[in-house]
């Protein structure tokens, strides 16, 4: 028997399937990142849109039709990393968040903004870093990251 695959996705379904908190995806879906309708209070997200966002290739035979040809100009590229942390307290995550941003808050060699948010479970002692730019960007930041983590444990 094939598999029901929903053709609408709530926000809550959107940022457990991606591993994101709520707040996140509203503000993809406020931002016009990511296309949703409101019905009444909630977003709903078609899945074509949620596959277009997560760069998924729709299947099925409208699959070939269903690509729009690419605008003419310069390609444009942008990357979504989440990076979780273990292990972190209340004080080393907010230390760390702070230099994160501060990082960040300067303006970028391709005029492109770096865009993160952090978000720490206090209860888990874990802090998700979710950064939105430009790939060399994102991965100067992840450096930064992966140093800040392994050889400095004192933001």
């Amino acid at each position: 028997m094939p598999e029901h695959r929903p053709e609408y996705f709530s926000v809550e379904q959107v940022a457990e399937l991606l591993g994101l908190h709520v707040r996140t995806v509203r503000g993809y879906v406020r931002d016009g990142r990511l296309r949703a309708t409101r019905i009444g209070k909630q977003y709903r997200i078609a899945r074509r849109d949620f596959e277009t966002f997560t760069g998924a290739a729709p299947e099925g035979p409208a699959a070939a039709d269903a690509a729009p040809p690419a605008p003419p100009g310069p390609l444009h590229a942008e990357a979504s990393t989440v990076v979780q942390i273990d292990a972190i307290g209340v004080r080393e995550a907010a230390r760390l968040s702070n230099t994160l941003v501060a990082m960040v808050s300067g303006p970028r060699g391709g005029g492109v903004p770096l865009r993160i948010e952090t978000l720490h479970n206090e209860e888990r002692a874990t802090l998700k870093v979710i950064i939105l730019g430009a790939p060399a960007d994102t991965a100067e930041l992840l450096l930064l990251i992966h140093t800040l983590t392994t050889e400095n444990r004192h933001v």
